[in-house]
């Protein structure tokens, strides 16, 4: 079976407008969340989200063509731009690349604004853009047609493990020798009215009226509830020895893959954690490792009561006692929850915890849980020696999905 390199990343996320400015954020512990700018929330108890700002597609997207695409669409672009500038390849036959880019939402702005379109104007006033600019699909497609890139194409769904779906999926097509190169990852835009509205109905989201920035508390004791983010994440996954000829950066190798599903209930985790340590437990296998090796989790850590708590209690099953060798952290801290591009974002955490050798920290971490009583990376970046990161994803309805990420000899 062929072995996988991460070449490269882009991403566009609240704390970056690039992949390496995102990192030296999440190092830093430098939150991206703040009260929301992209319309009035004030009729909502929940007024903070994680937005992206200075975002400005132009520089790759004529803004005739940028006005007909999504907004989840043109992060997208613009991250799986800057991946693949930095991977550089050379040499791989178009259709010998693939693309998985998934989003768990899809173009919800789009669809908000033509229905208001609908209602106010009239079905002949609604853009003939309207259904192939909202389609889940859609990033995956634009992404194609602004590289060149005619390989296999689609977009996974996970909901919240989208990106990490995406990631494991593409380096099975690898390993399978569908294609040769694979840009993988996720993308969402869900900060609009409706999808605030929606979460505070579900009583899922914290608020926060004085300081934004330390709404997000995963792990903490006083933990009450995520905060929505948007933004996209794209990996360049490509053969190793390929890799290696070249000469290029290789940041990490993928070891392993691993989902699975609760079948317990569309928005709560399964208490006991089974299916999150049964999905943990494959990947160890597809990796052909120990438990033991493995020495940093970037967990799906939400800030939620229960979410944390399940996850924490998977980390126990799967790894007994080496669990509290274990360092753990929640780059959602800094970034809060961007949905469908959350799998990717931490997976790129995990490959450059790699390849830097030190952790991104939990900040807000305060108040340890009784429960909750493992390394949880608390406030300050650490320096270690890492051979073996894993990277969690769980999602509603269920859905679990995660990447083990091992360490690659200069």
């Amino acid at each position: 079976m062929r072995r996988v390199a991460i070449t490269g990343f882009g991403a566009v996320t609240p704390i970056g407008l690039d992949a390496p400015s995102t990192w030296e954020a999440a190092l830093a512990g430098k939150s991206g969340i703040g009260f929301i700018e992209a319309f009035d929330p004030s009729a909502y108890p929940v007024t903070i989200a994680a937005e992206v700002k200075g975002f400005d597609p132009s520089a790759l997207i004529p803004p005739k063509e940028a006005r007909r695409m999504d907004r989840n669409v043109l992060l997208a672009v613009a991250a799986a731009q800057e991946a693949w500038d930095e991977a550089a390849i050379e040499g791989v036959e178009k259709d010998r690349i693939g693309i998985l880019v998934g989003s768990a939402i899809g173009g919800i702005t789009t669809i908000v604004e033509q229905q208001q379109t609908l209602a106010e104007r009239g079905g002949d006033r609604v853009s003939p853009f309207f259904i192939p600019s909202t389609l889940v699909d859609t990033a995956s497609g634009q992404i194609a047609i602004q590289l060149g890139i005619t390989g296999p194409n689609y977009a996974p769904v996970s909901a919240c493990a989208t990106g990490s779906t995406a990631v494991g999926e593409g380096a099975a097509m690898i390993q399978r020798g569908q294609a040769d190169v694979v840009l993988a990852g996720g993308t969402e835009a869900p900060i609009i009215e409706l999808i605030l509205a929606g979460f505070c109905a579900m009583r899922g989201l914290v608020a926060e009226d004085v300081d934004p920035t330390l709404a997000m508390r995963p792990f903490d004791a006083t933990r009450a509830g995520f905060v929505m983010g948007e933004g996209a994440c794209i990996l360049v996954l490509e053969d190793m020895d390929a890799a290696k000829a070249r000469g290029t950066r290789i940041y990490a190798e993928v070891l392993g893959y691993g989902a699975s599903n609760d079948a317990h209930h569309l928005a709560q985790p399964e208490p006991e954690a089974t299916g999150v340590a049964a999905m943990i437990s494959s990947a160890i296998a597809a990796a052909g490792i120990a438990p033991e090796q493995v020495g940093y989790v970037n967990a799906h850590g939400t800030s939620t009561p229960l979410g944390d708590l399940a996850e924490t209690r998977a980390l126990k099953q799967v790894f007994g006692k080496h669990a509290y060798d274990l360092a753990v952290s929640s780059t959602k801290s800094v970034t809060a929850h961007c949905f469908g591009a959350a799998g990717a974002v931490e997976a790129m955490m995990c490959a450059r915890a790699l390849y830097h050798q030190i952790l991104p920290p939990t900040i807000n971490y305060r108040n340890p849980d009784p429960e909750l009583d493992l390394d949880y990376v608390p406030n300050e970046a650490r320096e270690v020696e890492l051979e073996v990161a894993l990277s969690n994803a769980m999602g509603l309805g269920g859905h679990n999905g995660c990447v083990l990420l091992g360490r690659v000899d200069d």
